[in-house]
């Protein structure tokens, strides 16, 4: 059976059993484009762990789509938060890194402007675009994985300031090739925030290694194999999630 579709709204307000309209660009994606017909599933989220099980009652115009909740949910933050400082990737790779990121459980991200990138973020217009570009995609990989929380995406950081993140957070792990310790080597906080800093095509290099280190974090591995800077963070992810007992949580859209 397929998973009923998630549109995000500003908030849940009404109970069970209560009519209410959705609209907007998610209400027009629900009407115009899905064509969700009187009686089909649909949820409903305001991406901080509120979940509605709603089912279409019928359009209203033609961007908007008249819904009755079933049931409302609340879904608690995850014990274990996972923050991706993710380096800045040039072209769609960036998009793509934090898309399948957020599909494999990440709970925040951090563009890092580490010293290899290719990619450069300016503080003007194009920086503000790009940033735009990781959050409209995050959000988008939030409801296709039907995540009741969405996950954030902070502004621009530079190792330094993520050398000041890094000691703040509960436990900080660095993906390095050279690492002598896995992944699988390293105790996990029951609770708290993980920061997981994923470097550039060109790696991390070893001022920034030492000034991360120097905070705190733990250089380690994922395998023999090096993935590329894309994709590290969804294994990783993955990873993380099994060792936690996150994918063993009960499922929002059951």
């Amino acid at each position: 059976m397929t998973t009923a579709p998630l549109f995000l709204v500003d908030g849940i307000d009404a109970p069970a059993g209560a009519e209410t309209v959705l609209d907007g660009p998610e209400g027009r994606h629900a009407a115009t484009v899905r064509r969700l017909r009187p009686g089909e599933a649909l949820m409903l989220s305001d991406g901080r762990g509120a979940v509605a099980h709603a089912e279409a009652v019928a359009p209203v115009g033609r961007d908007a789509l008249a819904v009755r909740l079933l049931d409302v949910v609340h879904v608690p933050r995850p014990a274990v938060r996972v923050v991706v400082a993710q380096a800045l990737v040039k072209g769609d790779r960036g998009e793509l890194a934090v898309e399948t990121a957020t599909e494999a459980g990440a709970d925040g991200f951090l563009p890092w402007k580490a010293a290899r990138c290719v990619a450069r973020w300016d503080d003007g217009p194009r920086g503000a675009k790009a940033l735009e570009r990781w959050r409209s995609t995050v959000r988008e990989a939030a409801k296709q994985a039907r995540r009741p929380w969405q996950p954030e995406v902070g502004e621009p950081v530079s190792t330094r300031q993520l050398a000041q993140r890094v000691a703040g957070a509960d436990l900080a792990l660095v993906l390095h090739e050279s690492a002598r310790a896995g992944l699988a080597d390293v105790e996990l906080p029951r609770s708290g925030e993980v920061l997981l800093a994923v470097g550039p095509e060109g790696g991390v290099d070893e001022h920034e290694l030492a000034a991360l280190t120097g905070a705190g974090a733990v250089p380690v591995r994922m395998g023999p194999e090096v993935l590329r800077a894309s994709t590290a963070a969804c294994v990783a992810l993955g990873a993380i999630a099994v060792r936690t007992g996150r994918w063993d949580a009960a499922d929002p859209g059951g």
